[in-house]
């Protein structure tokens, strides 16, 4: 533990010396060549209320952003390192303080050993100020902002889905762009309004036969004994890992394999952080439907670490064979939260968090990108960023010109259609039907089965569509259209002349 408070310290220090350099309020923008996009690391943040017998985690909420200048038909869009100057504030308007609203400041010398200042966090940043950034990395990030699930205005009221302001200035304090992102933050994670356990005392008094143990030294921070990722303590050893433990314990009363399994703990029945488009599909008949479905049962989760798995920094992977595939996948050795993809951006740039993958039921989390696109949703609209609309396809072969509703009819069967005009020269038409709801891909072949470019790859509700094929961008020749959905594969030829 004395290693996590050494840099808990340097974590302080630092932002600390930053922010004393703050510059004046900046002037008015006379530019819009720039966008900021924000997002939150995780899809909810948990925090402890009272502190005064335990801590599972501290108020402790991350917040990053990439700024982007804007590009052309001429040039490519550029996300703006350390080194133009750039520099990026956050606030959480009608959230201005949390001492007060928990006690949390009261313990943390007792818990963390470091004594912090009201309302400043572990890592040094607080509930307003500059976000941090290097040249390595080309984002922005404010680290453990102490932020409670209670407004101002409302200071008993929880409110999980509350909104930051990001800003991004020029060195000299123009301001470029600003948005708004969720900065999500529960204090459900409680053992006692789960209903589980009566008194938080009677879950340290459960431990007074563990060698060791002081119950006299309370309040107790779990991690002293029970290693936690989360909070980079290394724990005792022989002593099961914290997630291990409380998912094993648990796993053995917990058979019914339901989302509320999890929302005893995992917040909750109030806050219901699982949100996103998986948890939608899931609800209206699609293929996953609850928590289990990804991480397995209760026991499972403490099980597969047991048998060596490193909680938080080993989980269900979108690459996965049986989830969205390659084409989907992680940089290798980190997980989606990590992951940068297309142009250097971060996965959640445009798909947003895990749990609160776009489009979010929560209204809150759509705010951001219906600002920037006009729709609710993944960020998808590649103007946003280039300028224009590419012709070509962009991350994961999506092709924004490649799928156009033609009507709302519903067609028998799924099935593409010849092209027209064909041959062609320049570009063609690809009718295609859709009667499920579900994944399609349409590919462009040559000869030899090769793959040319892919036109769509996208869920697509039952319709009547057309995809475009810029011709222009191949050689002349015959080339093969594969339409993938729905379990079967069509097929046309297609011909591209001088």
């Amino acid at each position: 533990m004395k290693k996590l408070f050494t840099l808990l310290m340097i974590g302080i220090v630092i932002p600390l010396i930053l922010a004393s350099f703050k510059p004046e309020k900046p002037a008015k923008p006379e530019t819009a060549q720039y966008i900021v996009i924000a997002w939150n690391d995780l899809g909810m943040h948990c925090a402890n209320l009272d502190f005064s017998n335990m801590c599972i985690l501290p108020p402790y909420n991350n917040q990053k952003a990439h700024v982007i200048m804007k590009g052309d038909a001429s040039s490519m869009p550029t996300v703006m390192p350390h080194s133009s100057g750039i520099y990026v504030s956050y606030s959480i308007p009608g959230n201005t303080f949390s001492a007060g609203k928990t006690n949390f400041w009261t313990y943390s010398q007792h818990l963390f050993g470091v004594i912090l200042a009201p309302d400043m966090g572990l890592a040094g940043f607080g509930l307003a100020g500059i976000m941090l950034n290097a040249d390595t990395i080309n984002y922005h990030y404010a680290t453990g902002i102490p932020v409670t699930a209670f407004p101002d205005a409302f200071p008993t009221t929880s409110t999980p889905y509350q909104l930051t302001l990001i800003k991004a200035y020029t060195a000299g304090g123009q301001e470029l762009a600003s948005t708004q992102s969720v900065i999500p933050i529960s204090h459900e994670i409680s053992c006692v309004s789960s209903g589980c356990h009566s008194s938080e005392m009677n879950i340290l008094q459960s431990h007074e036969s563990v060698s060791g143990f002081n119950i006299a030294n309370k309040p107790i921070l779990c991690a002293t004994c029970h290693s936690d990722n989360a909070l980079g303590a290394p724990g005792h050893a022989g002593t099961p890992p914290f997630s291990q433990a409380i998912h094993q314990k648990h796993g053995s009363i917990i058979h019914t394999g339901t989302v509320a399994d999890c929302y005893k703990c995992h917040p909750g029945p109030n806050t219901q952080c699982w949100r996103d488009i998986m948890h939608t599909a899931g609800a209206s008949g699609g293929s996953v439907s609850k928590c289990q479905d990804c991480h397995g049962s209760v026991a499972n989760v403490g099980n597969t670490i047991a048998n060596g798995r490193n909680p938080w920094l080993q989980e269900p992977s979108c690459g996965a064979t049986a989830c969205h595939g390659p084409n989907y996948a992680e940089e290798t050795g980190k997980l989606f939260r990590q992951s940068k993809g297309h142009g250097g951006l971060y996965c959640s740039t445009c798909h947003s968090s895990p749990h609160s993958i776009l489009p979010s039921e929560r209204a809150e989390d759509n705010v951001q990108n219906i600002a920037l696109q006009g729709f609710a949703g993944t960020l998808k609209t590649c103007s946003v960023c280039h300028g224009y609309t590419p012709a070509a396809p962009g991350p994961h072969g999506y092709n924004p010109l490649g799928i156009k509703p033609v009507s709302g009819n519903i067609p028998s069967d799924n099935q593409l259609l010849q092209n027209y005009p064909n041959p062609a020269s320049f570009m063609t038409n690809i009718p295609y039907h859709i009667s499920i709801p579900g994944k399609v891909k349409i590919e462009i072949l040559d000869m030899n089965g090769r793959n040319i470019t892919t036109l769509v790859n996208d869920f697509l509700q039952a319709g009547e569509y057309k995809a475009e094929f810029y011709t222009s961008r191949v050689s002349p020749g015959t080339y093969i259209c594969a339409l993938y959905s729905g379990g079967k594969t069509d097929f046309r030829k297609i011909i591209v002349a001088d």
